[in-house]
């Protein structure tokens, strides 16, 4: 059998070791062929394939991104997309796909499954956003770089006794900003589930300041006010109808140097959370992962994707346009109500 990988989306940790394991068990145990198509479903519509053997994915374990390269390629934009996914599968005896990807990748992987494709998918993205699986791998490396910057954001701020807003990624919901916000001592914390109240904002921030402490402000980048729309500085969009978020930090740290008469800065992690080596837990859950995927495609248990539930890989549905995102549960939200202000 002649199996294909693909990465699509944004890139982030543990991808390569995902690729990897998929190839390493596939050929070792299975006797598997394997190829890999380029820069996601943007090569499976060119016909962009390279081989995959045992040596060429030697010693990418611990490297970040993906050797596959990626894109947000939605193939049902495209004319013909997906009967030119079939035509590159066919033309390069493909019989198989292992796809690694986040909603949207996934979400194209189940419809085109639906349409006959033979397809397992295998979960990723930093947000940890994608339904049925309770972490996905780049989350841990994410936070935990965000945590590091919020650490290190505590003694500058102290020094100047000022409010330094730190914007973490998070479209649709807030698991880093919550994470690496309790991790990382932070005064507020503000995430896309639950439209933020300015002037609580300001009034934690004041509080905070009256202990003759500088306080430190956490926003996740979808995370909207109540009086107001989503702040943007771009309103573009990509294939799946995505806006690139940035700017609710600028915005917070503006109006909370407005209301409170307090200096604010803005500090915008962006790609720095994506990118580097990923952690321990990344790469044992990328590896898990791999290695679960290889075996659906070995049973035929095609149109599913692997997920972590408890300390088990079990094997999902795949994801559709209607399946939604994992968003932060209200409860867990509020546990940590009491570290604010």
């Amino acid at each position: 059998m002649r199996v294909g990988v693909l990465t699509g989306g944004g890139d982030c940790p543990g991808l390569n070791a995902v690729i990897r394991s998929v190839v390493r068990k596939g050929i070792q145990e299975y006797g598997f062929d394997f190829v890999g198509l380029r820069d996601g479903w943007l090569g499976a519509l060119r016909g962009h394939v390279v081989p995959l053997d045992v040596a060429s994915v030697r010693g990418i374990l611990p490297r970040g991104g993906t050797v596959l390269g990626s894109s947000r390629t939605n193939p049902f934009k495209h004319d013909d997309g997906p009967r030119r996914i079939e035509d590159t599968l066919a033309a390069h005896g493909i019989d198989a796909l292992v796809v690694i990807g986040g909603e949207d990748t996934l979400g194209a992987a189940g419809e085109l499954s639906r349409r006959g494709l033979r397809l397992v998918g295998v979960p990723k993205t930093i947000d940890n956003d994608v339904a049925g699986t309770e972490y996905t791998f780049g989350f841990d490396t994410a936070v935990g770089i965000a945590t590091e910057a919020i650490d290190r954001l505590h003694t500058t701020a102290e020094s100047h006794m000022r409010a330094l807003v730190v914007e973490v990624m998070g479209r649709h919901s807030g698991w880093i900003a919550l994470h690496a916000g309790v991790a990382g001592g932070a005064n507020v914390i503000l995430v896309p589930e639950r439209p933020f109240d300015i002037e609580q904002v300001c009034a934690w921030v004041q509080s905070r300041f009256r202990f003759n402490y500088a306080p430190i402000v956490v926003v996740a980048e979808g995370a909207v006010p109540k009086e107001g729309q989503m702040v943007l500085k771009d309103r573009s969009q990509d294939e799946y109808g995505h806006v690139r978020l940035s700017g609710i930090g600028e915005w917070l740290a503006l109006e909370i140097a407005r209301r409170t008469g307090k200096d604010a800065r803005t500090t915008v992690l962006g790609y720095i959370q994506r990118g580097g080596t990923p952690s321990a837990f990344d790469r044992w859950l990328a590896t898990r992962f791999g290695l679960h995927a290889v075996d659906a495609v070995k049973d035929g248990d095609f149109g599913t994707m692997t997920a972590l539930r408890g300390t088990q890989i079990v094997r999902v549905p795949l994801p559709d346009a209607h399946t939604g995102t994992k968003t932060v549960d209200d409860s867990l939200y509020d546990e940590f109500q009491v570290f604010f202000g």
